[in-house]
C-alpha cells in the first residue's frame, strides 16, 4: 500500500497546501526552519561511535512540555536526540527549551518519499519514537526499510479517528502497522488500537506523560504581579477559558455579562487556543462593551472585564490565577476538547462542553470523581459559573477531587523512561 500512498500524495499536496500555507501565515513563526520540510534538516554532528541517536517527533506545545524530562532523562544517559516538531508554537517552545540537550531542533519533514527519505539519510537515527498521534506512513516506512524500530509513546486515537479507520482495515493496518510498540495513554485508548487490528502483546498503558509534568508554582508576589499585569484585581474571582475555539470566547463572555446581570461579581481571562486569531476576539469584544486587555501589548493599564493571553506557553502559570477553568474546543460545533490536564494539577474546578473526544478516558474520570461538570451550551456554562462563583465550597469539593484525581494517575514517565531504555538495549 506504501506505493498507492506514495502516488496520491503529492495530487492531496497540491489540493491542501494553499489551505496550510494560508494557515501558517496567518499563525506566523515558520519562515525559520521551513526548509527542513522538504528534508532539508539543520546541520547535525556526525554520528560517534557507540552514541545512540534517537529521533523524536512530537507535534506542539503540550507534547513539548511533557517530554522534556524525557530528553534530560536521555541527555545524562549520553543518548543523542534529534527533536523535531510540527507547529511553529511548537517550534519555538523547542528551541527555547530543549535546544542545549538536543542535537538539532527541526521542523517534521512533509511524508512524501523524497523528503522524508532526506531527512532520514540527514538524522540517521537507532531508533525513532513519535509522540502521541503522529503516526506518519511514509515515517515508519523508511524507519522499516533501515531496520530502525519505531516507538509511540502517550499513544492516544481520537474517536472521529477511530471511526474512520474502523471502516476500512486495510488502512488501520497500514497507518498503524508500522509502529513496533504502542505505549496507550490511557486503556480506552489501547482497547481501541486493539480494535484496528494492532497486536495487543505489543500495547503497554503506560498512562499520559501530560499527568507527570512539574508545574512550577508561583509565589503570592508573583501571582500578584501577574494578576495585576493583566487587569485582573485580587479580590474578584476569575474565569478562565483555556485554548479557546471560536464561538467558545462569544459563550464565556455572553456568562460573564449574564452573571453582571445577576449581581455576581467576576473577572475573564481567555487563553485562545490559536494567538492569530486576537483581531476576531477584539471585535467581539468591542461589541459586548467590556473592558479588555490583550497580554501581547504589554501591561494593562489598570483593571480589566476581560483579559486577553494571545501568547504562547503560558498556560500553565496564568491557570494558577483561575478559580473555575473552562476547557476549550468543547463546546458545538466542536467535539474534540483541548486538555484539562493542567487545571487537574492544580486543582482548579473544571468546566467543559461535551466534545471531549480526544481526551475522553480522562474527562470521564475527572466528571466521575467529582472534579468536573459539563455544560450543554453557553446557557448552561452560564448557569454553571454563575452557581461556582456563588458556592466556595462547592469550588473547593471540586478542587480537592481534582488533585486527588492527579496524585493518583501519575507514574507514567517512569514506565515511558523503562519502555524507552528497553528499546535502546535492543540495539545491536
Amino acid at each position: 500500500m506504501i506505493w498507492i500512498y506514495r502516488l496520491l500524495f503529492p495530487f492531496f499536496l497540491v489540493v491542501m497546501a494553499p489551505r496550510y500555507l494560508l494557515r501558517m501565515r496567518r499563525r506566523g513563526g515558520y519562515a525559520a526552519g521551513f526548509r527542513n520540510r522538504f528534508g532539508l534538516m539543520p546541520p547535525i554532528a556526525p554520528r560517534r561511535a557507540g552514541v545512540r541517536r534517537v529521533w523524536l517527533q512530537a507535534v506542539s506545545v503540550g507534547e513539548m512540555l511533557a517530554i522534556e524530562p524525557i530528553l534530560g532523562a536521555l541527555g545524562s544517559e549520553g543518548v543523542e536526540v534529534v527533536l523535531t516538531t510540527t507547529t511553529s508554537t511548537g517550534y519555538r517552545v523547542a528551541s527555547d527549551r530543549h535546544l542545549p540537550s538536543v542535537c538539532a531542533v527541526a521542523y517534521f519533514p512533509i511524508d512524501w518519499a523524497p523528503f522524508s527519505a532526506l531527512a532520514w539519510r540527514r538524522i540517521n537515527p537507532d531508533l525513532a519514537i513519535v509522540a502521541e498521534g503522529e503516526r506518519w506512513p511514509e515515517h515508519m516506512h523508511q524507519a522499516r526499510s533501515r531496520g530502525v524500530r519505531v516507538l509511540c509513546i502517550n499513544a492516544r486515537i481520537s474517536d472521529r479517528s477511530f471511526g474512520r479507520l474502523s471502516r476500512f482495515a486495510p488502512a488501520a493496518s497500514f497507518v498503524v502497522g508500522g509502529i513496533d510498540r504502542l505505549l496507550a495513554s490511557s486503556a480506552h485508548d489501547a482497547e481501541s488500537f486493539r480494535r484496528l487490528g494492532y497486536p495487543a502483546d505489543r500495547i503497554s498503558v503506560t498512562g499520559n506523560l501530560k499527568l507527570d509534568v512539574r508545574i512550577p508554582i508561583l509565589g503570592d508576589a508573583e501571582r500578584a504581579l501577574l494578576r495585576e499585569g493583566l487587569g485582573l484585581p485580587e479580590g474578584s474571582p476569575v474565569v478562565l477559558g483555556s485554548s479557546t475555539w471560536p464561538g467558545e470566547e462569544a459563550a464565556l463572555v455572553g456568562a460573564l455579562q449574564g452573571c453582571r446581570a445577576r449581581g455576581i461579581g467576576l473577572r475573564l481571562l481567555i487563553v485562545p487556543r490559536h494567538a492569530e486569531r486576537r483581531e476576531e476576539i477584539e471585535r467581539l469584544l468591542q461589541a459586548s462593551g467590556l473592558s479588555h486587555h490583550f497580554r501581547s501589548r504589554g501591561a494593562a493599564p489598570g483593571p480589566v472585564d476581560v483579559s486577553v493571553a494571545d501568547t504562547t506557553g503560558e498556560l500553565r502559570r496564568l491557570a494558577q490565577l483561575a478559580d473555575i477553568v473552562f476547557v476549550g474546543k468543547s463546546l458545538a460545533p466542536h467535539t474534540e476538547g483541548q486538555t484539562p490536564v493542567e487545571a487537574a494539577i492544580l486543582g482548579k474546578p473544571i468546566l467543559m462542553g461535551p466534545g471531549m473526544s480526544n481526551f475522553r478516558a480522562i474527562s470521564a474520570d475527572l466528571l466521575r470523581c467529582g472534579a468536573a461538570a459539563t455544560v450543554a451550551d453557553p446557557g448552561g456554562l452560564l448557569s454553571e459559573i454563575a452557581l461556582l462563583v456563588g458556592d466556595p465550597a462547592r469550588r473547593a469539593a471540586m478542587a480537592a477531587a481534582s488533585a486527588g484525581w492527579h496524585k493518583e494517575n501519575g507514574g507514567a514517565l517512569e514506565r515511558t523512561l523503562g519502555a524507552i531504555q528497553g528499546e535502546l538495549a535492543r540495539i545491536p
